[in-house]
């Protein structure tokens, strides 16, 4: 029973130590073709895109998102699925924070790799909101598909779980959306550069998105799916002890 307990406390400070990164849990769908246009926008899904209004159907210089909710799974969070769509020699990326000035940005990014025939890829950084510097954050991200098009990136991916009250008092839905861009040489992502940032939006609520701004900032990238993280490992090493005991 002492050698459970001892193996739990050490799997908790492992789990909470600040730079501990696990790796990346990442499910892609068997077929990868993607079709992006605004069709649905303000009806089934939430669009951002810049220039205003533009259409990615056939359109290079429209830089396009949407999102539309999926499942909620009380008390984990709700499914959120994006597409993105973007002309880039590197990577396109779409960030969730609480806010753009402080704190850190999940950033899903669909990028092109010159260096193997311009093949797509996908990847998940945390940005850090004060000196725009990328690092690695675990991330799930399921049923992701791309294509690279003459320079255009397209992509679809959904995250399962987002739950933005982890991070923040709000909505557990609404977060800042923020679009940008960017270089890759084949092994490293070059600096982030910022197209477009909304104002705080409730991404469930296609019709009324425009929500109040949050009151708290904390880690957006790791904060939304840590609590249930957390819950999840202490349930299985409970079972341990209890086994062992």
């Amino acid at each position: 029973m002492e050698r459970g307990l001892s193996l739990l406390i050490a799997a908790v400070m492992l789990f909470v130590a600040p730079g501990v990164q696990a790796a990346d849990n990442f499910s892609f769908a068997t077929n990868a073709t993607v079709n992006i246009t605004n069709t649905g926008c303000g009806k089934t899904k939430l669009c951002i895109q810049t220039p205003d209004n533009c259409d990615p159907a056939g359109n290079s210089s429209c830089f396009f998102a949407s999102v539309a909710a999926g499942n909620t799974t009380a008390p984990n969070g709700t499914e959120l699925m994006f597409q993105l769509s973007g002309n880039s020699t590197g990577y396109i990326a779409l960030g969730l924070t609480a806010n753009a000035t402080q704190g850190t940005t999940a950033l899903y990014i669909c990028a092109q790799n010159s260096s193997n025939n311009a093949s797509f890829f996908f990847a998940a950084r945390q940005r850090d909101n004060i000196n725009n510097t990328l690092s690695t954050f675990n991330a799930t991200v399921t049923k992701i598909r791309g294509q690279v098009v003459n320079g255009t990136i397209q992509c679809e991916f959904s995250v399962p779980n987002l739950n933005a009250t982890n991070t923040r008092s709000a909505d557990s839905t609404t977060y800042v959306v923020i679009l940008g861009s960017g270089t890759f040489n084949g092994n490293d992502f070059g600096t982030f550069t910022t197209s477009k940032t909304t104002d705080p939006l409730n991404l469930a609520n296609v019709a009324n998105p425009t929500t109040a701004s949050p009151t708290t900032t904390k880690n957006s990238a790791s904060g939304a799916l840590h609590s249930h993280a957390l819950t999840v490992l202490l349930t299985v090493l409970t079972l341990f002890i209890l086994k062992t005991a």
